[in-house]
């Protein structure tokens, strides 16, 4: 079957770019997380039920992770400084944080510098996932029930919460869910700052 309507000079990947259609697939997909979190029935009631220093969980993930990301920067020649901050700010939100670096990064350093930088964000952050998955129950033996918290990033209001439920106690869900949800939401903030420097 051939597509005889369109002209043979057509290219896939000119009309996707020149018609900023992954820029708006990537809207679209933000404003699908902003309307997931919000519709939860359940997070009306974690939130008046939580207790105010359960905010310096997500605070110190975030602090941590960015600590980390610029030391791993220095050992990395390949990238800049702000270039690894951007892949350690997906927090293993892997499905956002690597179509908004390469979408984002696309006109500084060239499309395939920019997929690179993506498909290595995409990679770091499922590692960051899988690492909670696996290793929970060491981390939460050597460090404390709220370590597999911080580890999961913004994976902790969904797909780690089973792992982090049955090693922490029923009692972090509450914990869990709040800090996944400010993790998942500061993603979209501090990819786009990074990648501006």
């Amino acid at each position: 079957m051939s597509l005889r309507f369109l002209p043979d000079t057509f290219s896939l990947a000119t009309f996707v770019t020149e018609n900023r259609i992954s820029t708006w697939l990537l809207y679209l997909l933000i404003a699908q997380v902003g309307l997931g979190v919000g519709s939860d029935p359940k997070l009306k009631e974690i939130l008046k039920s939580a207790h105010p220093r359960l905010l310096l969980l997500p605070a110190a993930t975030i602090a941590g992770t960015l600590l980390f990301s610029l030391l791993a920067s220095i050992a990395i020649s390949r990238w800049t400084i702000p270039e690894v901050m951007a892949v350690g700010s997906g927090f293993g939100y892997y499905s956002l944080s690597s179509i908004l670096i390469t979408t984002l990064k696309e006109a500084s350093i060239g499309t395939l510098a920019a997929a690179e930088l993506g498909t290595l964000a995409l990679i770091a952050n499922i590692l960051r996932e899988m690492t909670t998955l696996v290793f929970a129950p060491l981390i939460a033996k050597v460090f404390g029930p709220a370590a597999p918290i911080a580890a999961g990033g913004a994976t902790t209001m969904d797909v780690t919460m089973p792992v982090i439920s049955r090693v922490s106690g029923e009692n972090w869900i509450a914990a869990s869910m709040i800090h996944g949800f400010l993790v998942d939401f500061s993603v979209p903030w501090l990819v786009p700052f990074f990648c501006s420097l």
